[in-house]
């Protein structure tokens, strides 16, 4: 198996903020994300940087002294550095030197373990994807898979770290993660149950690891540094082999008492007899079933497998959910169908969570409605259609902000979620900078 690390990617477009008003900022308030001080003075660099201290502290609702006092702190770390003194309006006012994420001492390493494979990536401080390397499992045991990721780390920082040093590992996954515990509780697909993760990486690789699932890594990820505007109460809907979602409100992620929150891919949405339209012989198409046993639920429906299934059921056997998405991207009608069909089972699922917690906004991180726009029409017109909340679904639900890397994203997110929330925290490459 080649394991050679993938080529460096091209940076995404980080996102860019007007200049920042005066009458831009809100009353101080509840801090859009939990955290320490120094934390909401990270996150307020990371969105408005460059950006002077004075307008950190409105922003923020922190004195000026204490801005000041943590902007030396997180200079002094190599977490933020100083821009080009600037003038006010036309020359008047004060010069001041604004402050900026330094992207150009530390990274952060992203593990995502999917059913078939892991992604391993480089993040930078504004999440901005490095280098990426993805590799198929050859065994599904936890030990194996762990080793091997942890094999790989040094191989990608090698080729593509270019001098910076990795502050810690961000592992994500599907289905049930207690992030407190550093455990994945339960993974029906890999047969997973109570792995240590955090213990067994963190003594491979010798780094602070973070673990948490996929789709609240995504959440943050939208919030940190998503082109999706921030709001302050969000659902995120993950649409993949696994199925599950993320809720937040005022900025913060819901975890549960049993880090169960999320779990959404049983939900009734689909059929309880034959999906898919009539063959050819005249067989109706297959009644496909899940390990919950309740006909037409989420996964049975949406999922990858479930596709992939449909598809070998309408004579197209193709060797992976990614070579069935090329298909409908090449204009295969009965691949585009099926897209277009599990649209709609995503878009009944859109409209039960848009009733339950009437988000300001939904993200889908679903494929083919990132990238077909009738598949995303589809979706947003079965949801306007069965929500009796939501009144225009084109501004309420939209695709996620990173298309192309999701996997990527969700790893990197998780180690840079815990960074912003307590940069002061136990980094030891940034406490030996110091």
């Amino acid at each position: 198996m080649d394991r050679t690390p993938a080529p460096a990617r091209r940076p995404a477009p980080v996102r860019r903020t007007a200049p920042v008003r005066r009458s831009d900022i809100p009353a101080a308030g509840p801090q859009r994300r939990a955290g320490t001080a120094t934390g909401a003075v990270l996150g307020a660099i990371l969105d408005h940087g460059p950006v002077a201290r004075s307008t950190v502290a409105r922003l923020t609702g922190l004195s000026p002294a204490s801005v000041t006092g943590h902007s030396r702190q997180l200079l002094a770390r190599g977490l933020i550095r100083e821009a080009a003194e600037t003038a006010g309006p036309r020359g008047l006012g004060r010069p001041h030197i604004p402050v900026e994420i330094d992207t150009g001492q530390f990274l952060v390493a992203g593990a995502h373990i999917a059913v078939a494979h892991s992604t391993l990536a480089l993040m930078d401080l504004r999440g901005r994807i490095v280098a990426e390397d993805r590799q198929p499992h050859g065994n599904t045991d936890p030990r194996r898979v762990l080793s091997a990721l942890a094999a790989r780390l040094p191989r990608l920082v090698a080729a593509h770290a270019d001098g910076r040093t990795v502050l810690g590992l961000g592992v994500a996954t599907g289905n049930r993660v207690d992030p407190a515990a550093g455990t994945i509780v339960h993974h029906p697909q890999l047969g997973w149950r109570d792995v240590p993760v955090r213990e067994r990486l963190a003594a491979a690789t010798g780094l602070p690891v973070h673990v948490d699932s996929h789709a609240r890594a995504l959440a943050r990820a939208e919030q940190m540094f998503g082109q999706v505007t921030t709001r302050s109460s969000a659902v995120l809907l993950f649409v993949g082999a696994v199925i599950d979602a993320a809720f937040t409100s005022a900025g913060t992620v819901h975890l549960g008492p049993r880090a169960g929150a999320g779990s959404v891919a049983h939900l009734p949405v689909g059929p309880v007899g034959p999906v898919g339209p009539v063959g050819a012989d005249g067989r109706a198409g297959a009644v496909l079933s899940c390990v919950c046993a309740r006909p037409g639920c989420l996964h049975s429906v949406a999922s990858e497998s479930a596709l992939l299934g449909m598809a070998a059921e309408q004579g197209l056997r193709v060797p992976s959910f990614r070579a069935l998405l090329d298909l409908a991207l090449a204009g295969e009608p009965r691949a585009r169908a099926l897209f277009g069909q599990r649209a709609r089972y995503v878009g009944r699922a859109v409209a039960l969570l848009l009733d339950t917690f009437d988000p300001e906004i939904l993200v889908v991180v679903e494929p083919a409605a990132a990238r077909l726009p009738e598949c995303l029409a589809a979706l947003r017109a079965e949801a306007g259609t069965r929500s009796l909340v939501c009144e225009d679904p084109e501004r309420a639900v939209v695709p996620g902000s990173f298309t192309g890397s999701v996997l990527a994203t969700a790893g990197g997110a998780v180690a840079l979620g815990a960074l912003y929330a307590d940069p002061l925290g136990p980094w030891p490459s940034v406490t030996a900078a110091c």
